[in-house]
């Protein structure tokens, strides 16, 4: 099974980091359908950003957790392909 790290950017600019094992899947659910956060039910529609393939499921979730402790404009450096000057 694939797992991937997703950032979605939102309506207000703000940016959202998730793990998932379907991405268009979940994109659809966070942009309204069951399940998505509660973080983009306010800030929809969404748009996905960035993507990146993991190995498993522990890795995804590690991923995940990395990215959230960036600053934002980290994330921006990472979405960008700029990620070279990014310790994770």
């Amino acid at each position: 099974m694939k797992y991937f790290v997703y950032i979605l950017e939102c309506n207000d600019t703000t940016l959202y980091t998730g793990w998932t094992t379907n991405i268009d899947k979940r994109i659809v659910a966070h942009n309204g359908q069951k399940n998505g956060a509660k973080y983009t039910s306010t800030r929809r529609p969404v748009k996905i950003v960035y993507t990146e393939e993991c190995v498993g499921k522990k890795e995804a979730m590690k991923r995940e957790y990395a990215i959230k402790q960036l600053t934002k404009k980290q994330k921006i450096l990472l979405i960008n392909g700029n990620n070279h000057t990014i310790d994770l």
